[in-house]
Order: structure tokens, then C-alpha cells, then sequence
């Protein structure tokens, strides 16, 4: 259901458009691993991946567990709270394991959190913690993706963030994904952790290529 709201929800909020590598494939047991901007993201992941007909497991903040219509739909479609900073934290890496080898499609945020920042510009993926490559560490595909354009639809304060909302649908503006070719981590856990990150970046530069682009 989240996935299906996503689809119609996102191109109604700014110039939605989807991109992919000629290699790029979600493989049943494969891990989406994007980079992490807004807090519109989670819709706009679920928005892209649907469009290419896959409906994943997702990897959130537990807090969003709270929300009780929010809730339901979360643990029905069996997506993982991540409980940061407590001795729960594992049990998401654990899930997700279980989820990849029923055949799901984890989405993954390697970045961990949000920048620190209030203007509405993108920037490049910050630090990846080790998550992903423990997760991936069995063989299972990592797919990178790259998304650009998430902040202009929302960002800032608290008060900023709900204006960007509501008035995105008159501003209209553009948003891209960029879905790369899935990649195996090798090696120890730090250069994995940085494979990865070359290869998310990658996916984000492509994105705001796309945008600039069509500014242009």
C-alpha cells in the first residue's frame, strides 16, 4: 500500500522521473542502498522502485512506529524500525538478513541519518556507516540509487518542511532517481563500506545531472 501511495503521491509534488543503468536489475534478495537528503526520501525510493515493479522492505526510524495509522501499514507490509542508539539497534540488520533471503527487496539508508543542513541545495552522500556491507557481506546484490531534487520539495525547519509540502504541488519541483547496476561487496567491511559509497555517489551525480540538465 505504502508503495502504491508513494507512486501516485510523488509525481504530484514536483516533475518526477526515473532513470536506470542498462545493467541496473532488482533481483529477488537484492539491497537498494540510496543516498539520504530529505525527508521525503522514503517516498520518493518507494515511488522509483515501484515504478520498476518491485515493492521493498524498508529500513526506518523506529519512531515512525508511533504514528498509529502509520503503524499498521508498516507492520503489515513488513518493514524494519530501526531502534538508533540502543542495544535493539541489531535486531534491524537481522530482520533485514531474514527479509533478503525470503526473496525481499531491502531499502537501506547507508548514510544512517539526514545532513545537518537547512538550505534546499543537494549535496553529495555523506559518510556511510557499516550496516550496509554486514548486510551485503553474504553476497547479496547491492543496488545504488541516486535521487536528487528531494530537498526543494521539503527541508529546513520543522515549519519549513510542512510549507515545502503544501505548496510543492504549485511549485512543481523537479525531482530525479537514478538506479545504478548492482555491485557485490567484497573484501573487509571498510572497503565495502567504501565501494559502496563511490557507487552511491556515482547514482547521485548521474541524478543531479538529469536535474541540471533539464534546468538548463
Amino acid at each position: 500500500m505504502l508503495s502504491a501511495v508513494a507512486r501516485a503521491v510523488v509525481p504530484a509534488l514536483g516533475r518526477f522521473t526515473v532513470t536506470t543503468d542498462e545493467a541496473a536489475v532488482l533481483a529477488p534478495g537484492s539491497i537498494v542502498a540510496p543516498n539520504h537528503s530529505s525527508l521525503v526520501d522514503p517516498g520518493v525510493v518507494l515511488a522509483a522502485v515501484r515504478r520498476l515493479g518491485v515493492e521493498p522492505v524498508v529500513l526506518a526510524t523506529a519512531g515512525l512506529w508511533r504514528i498509529p495509522v502509520l503503524r499498521g501499514a508498516l507492520v503489515r507490509e513488513g518493514h524494519i524500525p530501526v531502534h538508533r542508539g540502543t542495544e535493539r539497534a541489531a535486531e534491524a540488520l537481522e530482520a533485514a538478513a531474514a527479509a533478503l533471503a525470503a526473496g525481499r527487496v531491502v531499502v537501506i539508508y547507508a548514510e544512517g541519518r539526514l545532513p545537518r543542513r537547512v538550505d534546499a541545495a543537494d549535496s553529495a552522500p555523506g559518510p556511510f556507516r557499516t550496516g550496509l556491507a554486514r548486510l551485503a557481506a553474504d553476497g547479496a546484490p547491492v543496488v545504488p540509487l541516486g535521487q536528487a531534487g528531494a530537498r526543494r520539495i521539503s527541508s529546513g525547519s520543522t515549519a519549513k518542511q510542512v510549507a515545502g509540502l503544501f505548496t510543492a504541488p504549485l511549485r512543481r519541483p523537479g525531482v530525479h532517481v537514478h538506479v545504478g547496476a548492482p555491485l557485490v561487496l567484497g573484501g573487509d567491511v571498510e572497503a565495502a563500506t567504501a565501494r559502496a559509497h563511490a557507487a552511491v555517489t556515482d547514482a547521485w551525480r548521474t541524478a543531479a545531472g538529469h536535474l541540471a540538465a533539464r534546468r538548463g
